[in-house]
């Protein structure tokens, strides 16, 4: 039988291409995704649209109401800045990874899941203290402490394939793995229909992943025009 394995899926392209690795390494994959507040619904539809096609054992979708303590351009009332400026952006959502697999970690407990799979990236990201890989080791370390299998000596791991990973070199490990990158939504400020505004550090870090892999950027704008300082600027056939 295949080991089970819980694997965070966002919906964006890098929780899709960890979804397609698990699955690879021989997994029974439960995938989950948290309904934290968020400032549009679009990634989960393109969860549970990732986790279809995928054919995974399950699929769940657990709520958290991060907008009730807010603190993020992403859960309150705040505008998402474009791509610039120093220090910790305001896109950064208090304590969300470690929420997020803490959710997990009590999942892989329940179906016997000794993996548990996130998305997180050192190199191309916006600089969010939970994405660094101290912190991955942290929380292994605290799964192992915290948990019945940690005390029972099968051990919890907390796989982050794609934290040394360049965003052009994620975009080719999707497409080695067979990835749809249209299906996924990346963008802070996406719209009912998941289109991009192509503005956002989000928009600006997928667009440098695709043209750094020399590949074509399927995700569709909300409008053209749009200088991406990291990035191409929309093409035909990608903005509807």
């Amino acid at each position: 039988m295949k080991k089970n394995a819980v694997v965070l899926v966002s919906g964006g392209m890098d929780s899709a291409v960890v979804l397609a690795i698990a699955r690879e390494q021989g997994f029974a994959v439960h995938a989950l995704s948290v309904a934290y507040g968020q400032r549009h619904t679009s990634e989960l539809e393109a969860a549970a649209a990732l986790a279809a096609s995928a054919g995974v054992a399950a699929h769940k979708v657990v709520g958290v109401d991060l907008r009730a303590i807010g603190g993020s351009a992403l859960t309150a009332d705040i505008d998402v800045p474009e791509p610039g400026g120093t220090g910790v952006p305001v896109t950064y959502v208090p304590a969300r990874n470690t929420i997020m697999l803490s959710v997990a970690l009590g999942w892989a407990e329940v179906v016997g899941a000794a993996d548990i799979f996130c998305g997180v990236n050192a190199v191309d990201y916006s600089g969010y203290p939970d994405c660094r890989p101290e912190f991955i080791a942290a929380f292994e370390r605290l799964a192992n402490l915290a948990t019945q299998a940690g005390v029972d000596g099968a051990g919890i791991r907390v796989h982050a394939p794609l934290q040394h990973m360049s965003k052009a070199d994620i975009v080719r490990e999707g497409l080695r793995l067979g990835v749809d990158f249209a299906q996924t939504v990346s963008c802070y400020s996406a719209d009912a229909e998941g289109r991009a505004c192509g503005r956002c550090d989000a928009c600006a870090l997928r667009a440098e992943g695709f043209a750094g892999a020399g590949v074509a950027d399927p995700t569709r704008y909300v409008g053209c025009g749009i200088a991406r300082p990291r990035g191409p600027l929309c093409g035909e056939g990608r903005v509807t």
